[in-house]
Formats: structure tokens, C-alpha cells, sequence
């Protein structure tokens, strides 16, 4: 028996972690594409289908980088794919594309709601303020 030290976020469907599970998350459930959320990602090419979201850690104003990586996940997830994305650790960054993708996907209402979703998939998931100030300006009913 394996330790896996990623997380299904919906069932099947969507997975999320840090940089150090690609492989073995790929071993098991053969995603179709991955989305690496690291603006430190390296330039060396991947065996996966890798695309590179780029979202900066401890930055202000990353609206516009949270709002793309979410819009891939979705658009992939509603293309029927498996989708895998990460940050480094899978906390930060890794929370926030998870925040927003519930919320996109109508499976939470409101910020807080996504928040519990994404940590009881993935208890070490700690969205920083900076994060939580783009998620409120991207989704301010929520």
C-alpha cells in the first residue's frame, strides 16, 4: 500500500497536490493534463502533458493569473478530462485554483463553503489573505 500524497478534489475527475506527486499521481490516475501553478516551474520539458499557469506566491494583484488557471481547469474538466494541477507544496496556490474551481463549477456557493470542499480533500491547504482578497474580487457574490 502506497501513501498517496495528493487528493482527489472531485471524484475521478480533478486532482491537486504539490510539484514532488506528479509521478506518482500520473502512475495512478492517468490524467490527461496537468496544470503547474509555479511561477518558479522549471523550463525543462515534461513526459506529461504539462501546461504552465504561472501564479506568484506572496504577490498582490494576482487576479488575473488565478482567474486563467482556473478557467483551464474548468475548461479541461468540462471537456471531460482528468485534470491534475499543483503548486509547489500544494497549499497556497494549489487552495486557490481549488476555491475558484468549485465555485466555477457551481459546487460551492460561497468562498468559505469552497474553502471547507478544498481542505477536506486536502487539510494542508492554507490560502493566504493576498489569495482570499483575488478570490472575493474574482467572485464577489460568492
Amino acid at each position: 500500500m502506497t501513501t498517496k500524497n495528493y487528493h482527489e478534489l472531485l471524484k475521478d475527475r480533478i486532482f491537486i497536490g504539490g510539484a514532488d506527486d506528479v509521478e506518482d499521481m500520473m502512475n495512478n490516475e492517468k490524467v490527461e493534463i496537468i496544470y503547474d501553478l509555479r511561477a518558479e516551474a522549471p523550463k525543462e520539458e515534461s513526459k506529461y502533458n504539462r501546461v504552465h499557469s504561472p501564479i506568484v506566491d506572496d504577490a498582490d494583484h494576482q487576479d488575473d493569473s488565478v482567474k486563467k488557471s482556473i478557467e483551464h481547469v474548468v475548461h479541461a474538466y468540462n471537456e471531460g478530462k482528468k485534470v491534475y494541477f499543483h503548486c509547489q507544496g500544494g497549499s497556497n496556490r494549489t487552495g486557490t485554483v481549488a476555491i475558484g474551481t468549485l465555485l466555477s463549477l457551481g459546487k460551492a456557493n460561497t468562498i468559505e463553503e469552497a474553502e471547507k470542499m478544498a481542505k477536506e480533500a486536502r487539510p494542508k491547504i492554507n490560502v493566504k489573505p493576498e489569495m482570499k482578497e483575488t478570490l472575493k474580487r474574482i467572485f464577489p457574490n460568492a
